[in-house]
C-alpha cells in the first residue's frame, strides 16, 4: 500500500460507501432494526446511570428521567453532524435547565463520572484484542490507508510530544482550578459525589452502564449478522476494538476512513467487499439513528426543531456562568 495521507482516509470511506450501497439488498432487514433496538437501549441506560449520579449531587431534587434521556438522546444526534463534541455541551446544558439551582461545573463533572466505567471496559476489550492477535502488528500500522493511523504510526515522537503537552496542560489546569477557584472546584466535587460511596455507585451507575455495554455488543452481533459476516464473540470485540482506536485522536468525522482501514486489515474470513459494506453500513446506521432520535427528542420534549440555536444557548450560558465564577473568586 501506499503511504496514507488525509485524502486515503476520505477514499477508503468512500470506496467502501460505494461497496455499502452496491450491497444494500442483501443487508437482512429484521437483524438491522433489532440492532438499532440495542443501540437505543443503550443510550437510555446510560441515560439512567447519569441520572442516578446527578441524584447524588442533588438529593431531595426531582429529576426527570423523559427529559434527561431526551436531553442525552439530543446530545448523540448532534455529536454525529457537529465536531468539537458540540453535543455534549448541549446536553449538559439542557440538563442544567432542568435541575434548580445547579451549576454548570458540578452538572459537567457529573457526566464524566461515567468515564471512570468506560475507560476501563474499552481497555479490557483492547487488551483482549491484542491478547487474541486480532489486531494489526506495529510495523503494518504504518502502511494502513488512514490518516490517523498511519500519521501517528510514522511519527511516533510526535504522538509522544502532543500527548505529553496535552497531559501538561490538562495539570496545569487542574492546578489552576484547585489553588484559585475554590467555588468552582467545590463544584466539581458536588458533580462526583457518587464516587465517594463505592456501593451505591456499583449499584446504580456501573451496573447500568454493564448494561449499556452488553446492549452496544448485541447490537455489533446483529450488525454482523445483516450484513451476512456472523457473529461471534472475537469479531464484535475486534469491531468494538477499531472504533475505539479510530475515534481516539480523529482527524476525520467519526473515524471515517480509520475504521475501514483497520476492520479490512484484520477481520479475517469474509471477502474485502463485504466488510467494507459492514463498516461503511454499520457507521452510517449508527449516526443516523443518532440523529433521528435525537431531533425527534428535540421536537417533542424541548418543543423546537432549531439544534444551532440550542448549542448557542448552551455555549452563551456556560461563559456567563463561567465569567461570574471567576469575578466571585
Amino acid at each position: 500500500m501506499p503511504c496514507a495521507d488525509l485524502a486515503s482516509s476520505f477514499n477508503s470511506f468512500f470506496n467502501a460507501a460505494t461497496a455499502f450501497f452496491d450491497h444494500i439488498s442483501d443487508i437482512h432487514w429484521g437483524a438491522f432494526a433489532l440492532a438499532l433496538a440495542f443501540l437505543l437501549a443503550m443510550q437510555l441506560s446510560r441515560a439512567w446511570a447519569w441520572r442516578n449520579v446527578l441524584r447524588a449531587s442533588y438529593p431531595g431534587t426531582p429529576i426527570s428521567f423523559l427529559q434527561l434521556s431526551a436531553a442525552y438522546l439530543a446530545g448523540a444526534g448532534i455529536n454525529a453532524i457537529v465536531p468539537a463534541r458540540a453535543g455534549d455541551v448541549t446536553k449538559v446544558f439542557l440538563v442544567k435547565r432542568q435541575i434548580p439551582h445547579s451549576s454548570y461545573p458540578a452538572v459537567t463533572s457529573s457526566f464524566l463520572v461515567q468515564t471512570v466505567f468506560d475507560t476501563t471496559a474499552g481497555i479490557l476489550v483492547l487488551l483482549y484484542a491484542i491478547s487474541q492477535g486480532l489486531l494489526p502488528e506495529p510495523p503494518q500500522l504504518p502502511n494502513l490507508p488512514a490518516f490517523e493511523i498511519s500519521f501517528w504510526a510514522n511519527h511516533p515522537r510526535t504522538l509522544l510530544i502532543v500527548t505529553a503537552a496535552l497531559l501538561l496542560a490538562i495539570a496545569i489546569g487542574v492546578y489552576y482550578l484547585g489553588h484559585h477557584v475554590r467555588r468552582f472546584w467545590d463544584r466539581v466535587k458536588q458533580g462526583v459525589a457518587i464516587l465517594t460511596q463505592p456501593r451505591r455507585y456499583l449499584r446504580e451507575v456501573a451496573a447500568w452502564q454493564g448494561i449499556g455495554w452488553v446492549c452496544r455488543f448485541a447490537a455489533f452481533w446483529l450488525f454482523l449478522e445483516a450484513f451476512g459476516i456472523g457473529g461471534s464473540v472475537g469479531s464484535v470485540m475486534l469491531v468494538m476494538s477499531v472504533q475505539a482506536i479510530a475515534t481516539i485522536v480523529p482527524l476525520t468525522p467519526g473515524g471515517a476512513g480509520a475504521q475501514q482501514a483497520l476492520l479490512v486489515a484484520t477481520l479475517a474470513g469474509p471477502s474485502r467487499t463485504a466488510v467494507l459494506s459492514f463498516s461503511v453500513g454499520t457507521q452510517i446506521a449508527m449516526a443516523a439513528w443518532s440523529v433521528l432520535l435525537g431531533f425527534a427528542a428535540i421536537l417533542l420534549v424541548f418543543g423546537t426543531t432549531d439544534w444551532r440555536d440550542l448549542i448557542r444557548q448552551a455555549e452563551e450560558d456556560a461563559g456567563q456562568e463561567k465569567a461570574a465564577i471567576s469575578a466571585r473568586n
